[in-house]
């Protein structure tokens, strides 16, 4: 069975118009969603000593995703505050919280080093670490989310074989060059997430494309992870760029039929 490390932050996302909050964090649910998938994951990251972190690590727990290498750490667990609009989520504000302590430990490389693949994501904190990572043979996907351009993901894509990031604006040309252009700086495939346009992925020789899945819409709320998560496990079992796609988007619209990451 394939094993995904999932690497970086955890969070609690506070609906506060609807008096709600869910665990979240795009590594926990990397997580979480691979486990949904029938694969073994483990989340290799850090949560506050305080309830909310409690809380993330037991609802892991509840999923079967391995906790053992989770940092407890001093301070209040990573938070957002969210607000719907017609079924899309609004980031309100963010407070990282414990997370600015975080970094990696020798054990936790040992640990990563059995797994099949490594993922993590722009907050995650460990951007100069995953050229380590790549070196002991572990493949590396890196979500940069809306921000492909930030310092953060250019210090990180010289060191990750499959990036994402989400674009749902730009015309096809244009996102085109954005593509190649994060593709120069060392992913071998990259994957622009599109939301109700579907996906774009470029592999260094060819554009492929997925149209998204016809389903309904009540949060769109860890779309992007989901679709993440579907498509490296597709890739880890062999799939053709067109499928791994399509597993990605089936993924996402499941999880956009419900309130909350999952």
């Amino acid at each position: 069975m394939n094993r995904l490390a999932c690497i970086g932050d955890s969070c609690v996302d506070y609906y506060d118009s609807q008096d709600l909050k869910f665990v979240g964090g795009n590594p926990v649910n990397f997580a979480v969603y691979a486990r949904r998938l029938g694969s073994e994951a483990s989340f290799i990251g850090g949560v506050g000593n305080d309830e909310d972190g409690t809380l993330v690590r037991t609802e892991l727990e509840s999923r079967g995703v391995d906790v053992s290498h989770v940092q407890i750490l001093d301070g209040p667990t990573p938070n957002t505050h969210v607000r719907m609009e017609n079924g899309n989520r609004v980031f309100v504000s963010y407070d990282a919280g414990a997370m600015t302590d975080f970094s990696l430990r020798e054990e936790d490389f040992a640990f990563i080093a059995e797994h099949d693949f490594a993922v993590s994501a722009v907050w995650g904190t460990c951007e100069k670490e995953l050229g380590r990572i790549q070196a002991m043979g572990v493949p590396v996907a890196f979500d940069c989310a809306d921000l492909p351009f930030a310092p953060v993901c250019q210090t990180a894509l010289p060191n990750v074989d499959i990036a994402f990031f989400s674009d749902d604006s730009a015309d096809e040309s244009q996102l085109r060059e954005i593509m190649r252009g994060i593709a120069a700086k060392g992913p071998s495939v990259v994957v622009a997430m599109r939301g109700p346009k579907g996906s774009m992925a470029w592999d260094g020789e060819t554009f492929y494309h997925q149209d998204a899945i016809d389903c309904v819409v009540v949060d769109t709320l860890g779309a992007g992870d989901s679709y993440i998560a579907g498509f490296l496990l597709a890739r880890l079992a062999g799939k053709s760029m067109p499928e791994c796609m399509r597993a990605g988007s089936e993924n996402s619209a499941v999880t956009i039929g419900y309130l909350g990451a999952w």
